[in-house]
């Protein structure tokens, strides 16, 4: 049996892996921050499917949380096959309005946990030559809009080049671009989310699913939803200026801000 390891895996997307891959017959380690959660979590996921669940409590804005988890990926006596890099928040809030602790907290969980753990996961990996990362990351990176979209840019850029990096070695790397979720994040953020249409939201074993599927094609970028992908290839064709503009409207409106 494989065995995958999922950061914020306790609510949405990362819920959504656990449950999917847990039912595929993959050995999981669950991380969060919250210790009684993970472990109602793994309890429920060996009951149901027969596989084991261990929990890593950690909170992945600290450099001894990343550290722990990175230790764990390092671990050539258990190996992770896959590692799921599901963990990140939004920030409520204009640029200058969110403070500056808060901001660097969105980098070091968006970016440098990513960077790190990856890192710890695909050095065990090519030795073996064989392994999986998904980043998540979201369509707002394909849009200027705030730190959020920034750090979101950074992780599909930085994926699909380790990934380029990796070619050939039987680690396969991809960044996981989702739109609108039903999860926790926004009510976290305190976003409201009565006005965004209904069409927007997507839903997360679906996009588990086609992200999975994706992942087996060797994909680098995944964006899993037609309607998605029809709102991000229009966006290339839109000017910067203009795109810039009508992304600040719709944050402020819909989006992590």
């Amino acid at each position: 049996m494989t065995t995958a390891l999922i950061t914020g895996s306790t609510a949405g997307i990362g819920a959504a892996f656990a449950r999917r891959l847990a039912a595929d017959g993959h050995n999981l380690v669950l991380v969060a921050r919250d210790t009684k959660r993970l472990r109602e979590q793994a309890t429920e996921l060996h009951d149901r499917h027969g596989i084991e669940a261990e929990v890593l409590t950690a909170d992945l804005a600290d450099d001894k949380g990343i550290e722990t988890v990175a230790d764990r990926l390092r671990d050539r006596r258990s190996p992770v096959d896959l590692l799921v890099n599901n963990a990140g928040f939004g920030n409520k809030g204009r640029f200058l309005e969110v403070s500056m602790t808060d901001e660097l907290r969105m980098l070091k969980v968006h970016c440098e946990a990513v960077l790190r753990l990856t890192a710890a996961a695909t050095e065990t990996m090519r030795e073996r030559g064989r392994g999986g990362v998904v980043n998540v990351a979201s369509v707002a990176a394909f849009v200027p809009r705030g730190t959020y979209g920034a750090s979101k840019a950074w992780v599909v850029q930085f994926t699909q080049g380790a990934a380029r990096d990796l070619a050939g070695s039987g680690v396969r790397l991809m960044a996981l671009c989702p739109g609108f979720v039903r999860t926790e994040f926004h009510e976290r953020a305190g976003m409201g989310t009565d006005n965004i249409p209904g069409w927007m939201w997507l839903d997360a074993d679906k996009l588990v699913a086609a992200a999975l599927q994706d992942l087996a094609r060797g994909k680098t970028l995944s964006i899993p939803d037609p309607r998605y992908k029809v709102l991000m290839g229009a966006a290339k064709l839109v000017p910067r200026g203009m795109l810039g503009a009508v992304s600040s409207r719709t944050g402020r409106k819909y989006g992590p801000q």
